[in-house]
């Protein structure tokens, strides 16, 4: 029965993580693929930009709320703590490769930040804090956006003092890293490998 259990949240993870919220909300208020412009992800900041504010924070609360209804239902099936670390991982994996897209989709920064919203709650603070100031040092959003997920091994380790929450932590960083690793290449590709001019450029829609 438990395998059963444990098969049915994984699966109903994976399904969650994959509604495609951006780029339905973007064909619903636009008409228009939210893959095919600006960075061309399928998520909140693409859509706050390319569709409108309200869009892109509608964008942003229905994925961070992916990650949280992902990991809620696997722990009101029971599964165990592992599992529950588990299903967030395949609320991540829906969300960079749906099922009802031909498993392209987005990074799943805003998902990931749901599960750890009731995995690490005390991190969710910590994480903003630390993306508002690395984004004033560097004004590079995607670039913060991804570095601020550093904060959760360290507060694994010293606030929930819990090796498995350390692990989990440090492979969802280098995960949502390597997902933010092609568009941070574009953008340095764009400007010749000058840093600076990427960080400095006036619109910040280029450093999305």
């Amino acid at each position: 029965m438990m395998i059963v259990m444990i098969t049915i949240a994984l699966i109903l993870a994976y399904l969650i993580g994959s509604f495609p919220s951006a780029f339905l909300i973007a064909r619903f208020a636009r008409g228009i693929d939210i893959r095919k412009v600006g960075s061309r992800n399928m998520g909140a900041m693409n859509t706050f930009y390319n569709v409108g504010f309200w869009w892109g924070m509608l964008t942003l609360v229905v994925d961070i709320g992916k990650g949280v209804f992902g990991v809620v239902i696997a722990r009101w099936l029971n599964t165990g703590e592992y599992i529950d670390l588990a299903a967030g991982l395949m609320v991540l994996v829906g969300h960079n490769f749906p099922v009802f897209l031909k498993f392209k989709g987005g990074k799943g920064g805003a998902s990931m930040i749901g599960v750890l919203i009731v995995i690490m709650p005390w991190g969710v603070p910590a994480y903003l804090a630390l993306f508002g100031l690395l984004l004033l040092i560097t004004r590079f959003p995607t670039l913060s956006y991804g570095l601020a997920f550093l904060c959760f091994p360290f507060l694994a380790a010293f606030v929930y003092d819990s090796i498995p929450y350390i692990i989990y932590s440090v492979l969802i960083f280098f995960f949502l890293i390597g997902r933010y690793i092609p568009r941070i290449k574009e953008m340095l590709n764009k400007s010749r490998g000058d840093v600076k001019q990427v960080a400095m450029h006036k619109n910040i829609k280029d450093r999305m």
